[in-house]
């Protein structure tokens, strides 16, 4: 039996279909715990919404939430993650606990005489 390609040529793929949805990218677990981090810096006023390109008024309830949430998965997954994953789940906690922090601090003023 003949083979149908040429020995030059690269079998032909089909065309993509213009209707069908794009793949969403895949979904990792650092990709997933950085989505939430974002998601508090979102809260805090730190970054403009990704959809609305708008920056809102901080939401600490909701950034305390997202950092809560955090610290759940880093106690439910312990003992599970990769040492990168560990590393960086450990330094999101950290970085947004200290910037919980800082929100709690008096705004100093400066007195110009």
């Amino acid at each position: 039996m003949a083979d149908e390609h040429a020995p030059d040529q690269a079998p032909q793929t089909p065309a993509a279909d213009p209707n069908r949805e794009p793949r969403a990218p895949e979904v990792t677990f650092l990709g997933f715990v950085m989505s939430l981090a974002q998601t508090a810096a979102i809260h805090f006023g730190d970054i403009p919404d990704p959809v609305s390109g708008q920056q809102g008024a901080p939401n600490l309830a909701a950034a305390r939430q997202m950092i809560d949430i955090l610290d759940l998965i880093e106690e439910k997954t312990r003992g599970n993650l990769s040492p990168e994953e560990r590393q960086v789940l450990e330094q999101l906690l950290y970085e947004l606990r200290m910037r919980a922090v800082e929100t709690q601090k008096p705004k100093s003023s400066i007195i110009i005489p």
